[in-house]
């Protein structure tokens, strides 16, 4: 099983599983302190196997996506949180991995009733590792344009053309801009990633 995206090896979340003599694992929302997600994930991993509860713990998923950005003209991709400040837990909860959890360093408790929180269904994890796994193979970008903002172009036949965005295409990432040739203003349809905010 992948503990980094939540999926097993046939790339669907993991359902709700059982230790010997125990309760069904389920899915819990755990509330981290902003921007130290991973490493209240690998405090929470390390704190169980200290403690001998990592059996009733299968993995810990920190949701988040990859974006991509035009810095400098160059293009960079870099994750980014889309839930910050929580994480999912794939556990057995009882009072022992309760406490366990509350217990670890940087994750302030559950999210939901304080003693006796609610778990989240496998389809809901699925949509997130799902949003994990589309991020991985194309990342989305994370500058958003508007129609009538300006732009410069960066690469291409019109590179260092300035124009004004005409036409926003989100689902296919590509926008109409405006730029002048020859004194007339012509559309031409680019990617995110041809432009840069003027």
């Amino acid at each position: 099983m992948d503990t980094a995206s939540g999926t097993d090896a046939t790339g669907s979340a993991a359902g709700s599983e059982s230790t010997p003599g125990g309760k069904p694992k389920k899915w819990y929302i755990v509330h981290t302190y902003s921007g130290q997600e991973t490493r209240a994930k690998k405090a929470l991993l390390e704190r169980a196997r200290t403690l001998g509860f990592d059996d009733q713990f299968d993995e810990v998923l920190v949701p988040e996506e990859s974006v991509v950005e035009m810095v400098g003209g160059q293009k960079r991709t870099s994750k980014r949180k889309f839930f910050p400040g929580y994480i999912i837990v794939h556990m057995e909860l009882n009072d022992e991995t309760w406490h366990v959890v509350k217990g670890t360093p940087k994750i302030t408790g559950f999210v939901g009733n304080a003693t006796d929180p609610p778990a989240i269904t496998d389809e809901e994890v699925a949509r997130m590792t799902q949003r994990i796994k589309d991020g991985a193979v194309k990342p989305k970008p994370l500058i958003r344009f508007e129609d009538g903002e300006n732009v410069r172009v960066t690469t291409g036949p019109f590179a260092n053309f300035s124009g004004f965005v005409d036409e926003v295409m989100e689902d296919k990432e590509k926008l109409r801009v405006m730029v002048q040739v020859f004194g007339r203003a012509t559309p031409v349809v680019l990617d995110y990633s041809n432009v840069e905010k003027a």
